[in-house]
């Protein structure tokens, strides 16, 4: 997806959260639900979101669909950052 997807998925604190959560280590969206005060549908609709924007990855494994944190484009958003700030040596 393109860094405008990116930085909407990163602008709903709970999808923020959610990477935050993802941090330790990967959840089921049950896991996930069990930190948030809002329905499952609402989870399962900022999952998609993050998904959509290439922030996590989901994995299949039995009937269980775990979640992790694809770090690759949070790098790609830091090296962006950094390079608008211009800390990358390109001013």
């Amino acid at each position: 997806m393109g860094l405008q997807a990116t930085l909407r998925a990163l602008a709903d604190p709970i999808r923020r959260e959610i990477l935050n959560l993802l941090k330790s280590g990967r959840l089921t969206a049950g896991q996930i639900c069990q930190h948030f005060s809002v329905t499952d549908a609402a989870i399962s609709r900022h999952l998609s979101v993050l998904r959509e924007a290439d922030l996590i990855r989901d994995t299949r494994e039995g009937k269980y669909i775990y979640y992790d944190l694809n770090a690759s484009v949070l790098e790609e958003i830091l090296l962006w950052i950094g390079d608008l700030k211009g800390e990358n040596g390109h001013d």
